[in-house]
């Protein structure tokens, strides 16, 4: 398997929209502390936590 098609894979395991993530981690990147990045991580990641972020 090619380590992109792994990714997604790992992302679907965790019950997460691939396309979602990836939208809300872009967005929130530039701005997010370096040492809380593991809050970006798939799986800690939910679309409750993305739609906080989006308001």
């Amino acid at each position: 398997m090619m380590p992109e098609a792994e990714a997604i894979h790992l992302i679907k395991l965790n019950n997460v929209d691939p396309r979602a993530w990836l939208a809300d981690v872009l967005m929130r990147l530039p701005d997010h502390p370096a040492k809380r990045i593991h809050e970006l991580l798939p799986w800690n990641w939910s679309p409750e936590i993305a739609a906080s972020h989006a308001a």
